[in-house]
């Protein structure tokens, strides 16, 4: 799990106290997203403007992946650190892979994973370091999605900018599975809506 922002051709305005004038500064879309470590699919996303912080939608893209996805690791920065969080993904079923700050504590305070987790972190660190280490992953989600769609949006208007980010993910996902249909050999069955033929 992580964001990244897309560019836009907006810029907003404030004023610098310090120098008593306007001063212009570029908007962009951030777009919070999990995704599938084997196939870099997206398993879910949320839209915010560019200065929303990343932790409130960590257990709604949580909670949506583990709706449709069997959920065996959490991989996510320090910036997803909390009690809630962890125990959030130990609830799904899953092991959360999160590396602790400098002064975190070992206080369950209602939450059990923390407890565990912050041990496994202290003492099998390199093993820890191993299963988080493949957060990189998302970072290839990103440079796959803004190298063959762009890193920006052309849109003026907010909802179309929110939409053309969508829309991008949503042909990153068809993308990998079609190559996932070749590559696991994953039987995609694409179905109209309104028939029940294969289209």
């Amino acid at each position: 799990m992580d964001s990244s922002g897309f560019d836009t051709f907006r810029f907003g305005r404030y004023f610098d106290f310090k120098h008593g004038r306007d001063k212009k500064y570029k908007k962009w879309v951030k777009a919070h997203i999990c995704a599938g470590l084997k196939t870099n699919v997206v398993t879910a996303v949320q839209l915010t403007d560019g200065n929303r912080p990343d932790h409130p939608f960590f257990k709604p893209l949580l909670e949506t992946t583990a709706q449709s996805f069997d959920l065996k690791e959490a991989v996510a920065d320090k910036a997803y650190l909390s009690r809630v969080n962890l125990q959030l993904v130990e609830d799904l079923g899953g092991v959360p892979f999160i590396p602790f700050k400098k002064n975190s504590r070992s206080l369950t305070i209602g939450s059990p994973a923390w407890n565990r987790m912050y041990h496994y972190f202290n003492l099998h660190r390199e093993d820890f370091m191993k299963h988080y280490h493949k957060r990189s992953n998302i970072e290839t989600v990103f440079h796959m999605i803004k190298s063959k769609f762009k890193d920006n949006v052309r849109s003026r208007d907010g909802t179309a900018q929110f939409n053309e980010v969508l829309l991008k993910i949503l042909c990153h996902n068809i993308c990998v599975v079609i190559q996932e249909m070749y590559e696991l050999g994953i039987q995609a069955d694409f179905v109209n809506s309104g028939t029940s033929s294969p289209r």
